[in-house]
């Protein structure tokens, strides 16, 4: 006899099948509408333009679909999401930084060329001939436009149509000659001001043909359209009676003399971005300095903070110490503050003039250190700084690792005759590092790459003198990277791309190299 649903009356396995088939259906409207959103993403990135953005997420879209709807691919369902974040925030921008760092994407070559050619065409410039001047007078909920110019022989008046200033297209109106301004009262500056998009927006027509459009806040003058499209795809200016044609192999109209018309568009420069840092010495002078300080920072960084670390925790696991939870958590306290927090307050510390540091130094030996203009003390300063900042994190690794060594060690080393300093280095520090070379190794491509303390402390200053872009004696790779691509007046993207590319590639050689040599499984 079958246990009854109370509710329905079914069997137990029934009710049960037929959840489980709810289950499934469930499941299957929520990856087709996943589905159909990432369709309708690709789609919208396809019309923009944005065909990597559109491949990402096809790709998507295809293996979720595939991932969850067959079968033999039940398994990989469970991992699927974080393989797909994987691609997403990881593997994609790795892709498209290393695909900018071959263009000359820049603040310069930044659009389409299908857009640059639109933004010239839309170039105006004043025709010779007199300008007019704008007055504008009320008449009702409208407001009428009169224009006069003085300047030529003899003096030409023109006024429009009443006209409503709430619509801001751009539009043709006809305007016509009178022999005098209107009897009331003009509109102020105020006025003007408010209706400023509107006029922006009119082509006024003489009774002669010609064309009028705003040349200033007060005036209208003949404008005309500066450049012509030709067949053959270059453009004539009309204002220097030249022509211009697009340059595909550097992404600029170019002149008959030579001369880069800008905006340009993006192309492909193949290894132009990568010779230019080392054969450019403007670039390769900079970036040798700041590549040898990076590795430099990094392994003091590593090495400092690991020896305060170290002895700080064989400290706290000496037996005669008493309150050891209390230093524990005194020591530890500095890790569990912002990072950001404890920079900027450093920062004030260090102050030439009224930072604790230098007012302690000038008292004690009658010195000022100039922390943050003397190259050597700045560099000075960082380490000190990012030692504070990292010697908790490396304590707490040697505490854990120190509290795993067998006591058996120690007491036949206390039979033979050995002291602190031997069990230091002796017995607790070569049975330590081995397992701690992989954190060390972690550690040094943070330190590596870490923005944070060089943008709040330093901002990489004091500059490298003759630099063609925007280097410091104490900036890293990384945050040069950065002063290159947001900082630099020409912010070149496909430069900075490139120099982040050899970042990522030093980083992953230097550890897999490391984790071989020290003998770690990977």
């Amino acid at each position: 006899m079958y246990t009854t649903n109370a509710s329905r009356g079914l069997p137990r396995h029934r009710s049960r099948h037929l959840t489980e088939r709810y289950s499934r259906w469930a499941l299957r409207c929520v990856i087709a509408t996943l589905v159909i959103v990432l369709l309708w993403l690709v789609l919208a990135f396809h019309l923009n333009g944005q065909w990597m953005f559109a491949l990402l997420f096809l790709l998507l879209g295809a293996s979720l679909g595939v991932v969850f709807t067959k079968r033999t691919l039940m398994s990989h369902r469970y991992i699927f999401p974080a393989v797909a974040g994987l691609g997403v925030f990881v593997i994609f921008p790795l892709l498209y930084t290393i695909g900018i760092s071959f263009s000359n994407y820049s603040s310069s070559n930044l659009l389409s060329e299908e857009r640059v050619r639109g933004q010239l065409m839309s170039q105006t410039y004043q025709q010779e001939g007199n300008a007019f001047d704008l007055t504008l007078y009320q008449e009702g909920e409208l407001i009428r436009l009169y224009l006069e110019n003085s300047e030529a022989d003899t003096t030409q008046r023109f006024v429009s149509s009443p006209l409503n200033f709430a619509n801001h297209e751009t539009r043709q109106i006809g305007i016509q000659a009178v022999d005098a301004s209107p009897a009331q009262e003009p509109l102020g500056m105020r006025a003007i001001i408010q209706a400023r998009d509107s006029l922006q927006g009119l082509r006024l027509l003489t009774p002669d043909g010609a064309e009028l459009r705003m040349a200033g806040l007060r005036q209208f003058a003949p404008m005309v359209d500066r450049y012509e499209a030709r067949e053959d795809g270059s453009l004539y200016d009309r204002r220097d009676d030249r022509i211009i044609t697009p340059d595909p192999a550097i992404g600029f109209f170019v002149a008959d003399n030579g001369e880069r018309i800008t905006p340009g568009w993006p192309v492909n420069v193949g290894f132009t971005n990568y010779t230019k840092i080392f054969t450019d010495p403007d670039i390769r002078g900079p970036f040798m300095q700041i590549f040898v300080w990076t590795f430099v920072f990094a392994s003091l960084t590593v090495v400092f903070t690991l020896a305060v670390g170290f002895v700080l925790a064989s400290l706290l696991q000496w037996d005669q110490l008493k309150g050891k939870a209390v230093y524990r958590t005194l020591l530890i306290l500095p890790y569990a503050v912002p990072a950001f927090i404890s920079i900027l307050i450093f920062k004030g510390m260090f102050n030439q003039h009224f930072g604790e540091v230098n007012m302690i130094l000038d008292t004690l030996f009658g010195v000022r250190p100039e922390w943050f203009t003397d190259p050597w003390l700045a560099r000075s300063m960082l380490l000190i700084v990012n030692t504070w900042l990292g010697y908790p994190y490396m304590l707490l690794l040697c505490m854990g690792l120190i509290q795993a060594i067998p006591q058996d060690l120690y007491e036949a080393s206390a039979v033979d005759g050995g002291g602190p300093i031997t069990n230091l280095f002796k017995i607790t520090l070569p049975l330590i590092i081995k397992p701690l070379t992989p954190l060390l190794i972690a550690a040094f491509a943070f330190n590596f790459n870490n923005f944070v303390l060089i943008a709040l402390l330093t901002g990489g200053n004091p500059d490298i003198l003759g630099a063609s872009t925007p280097a410091g004696t104490t900036d890293l790779l990384v945050s040069y990277t950065y002063r290159i691509a947001f900082q630099d007046a020409g912010q070149n993207f496909g430069l900075a791309a490139a120099i982040a590319t050899l970042i990522f590639l030093l980083v992953a050689g230097m550890s897999l190299l490391n984790l071989r040599l020290s003998k770690v499984k990977v």
